[in-house]
């Protein structure tokens, strides 16, 4: 997908969300998705570092 196209796509859920879900519910599910991505891009990170020991290590 290209990422011009997923940006939109990611605003046009927002704003679908915005419409359809109370302003306190909102943010809880804000705080949920930010959560969400900090701990992917722990994952991530965690995984790239032991990936670049084992391949040092060789």
């Amino acid at each position: 997908m290209d990422p011009r196209e997923l940006s939109l796509l990611v605003a046009a859920m927002a704003n679908a969300l915005y419409d359809s879900i109370p302003a306190g519910e909102l943010a809880v599910l804000a705080a949920v998705f930010n959560q969400l991505g900090d701990t992917l891009e722990t994952l991530a990170a965690q995984a790239e570092l032991l990936q670049n020991r084992k391949a040092g290590a060789g």
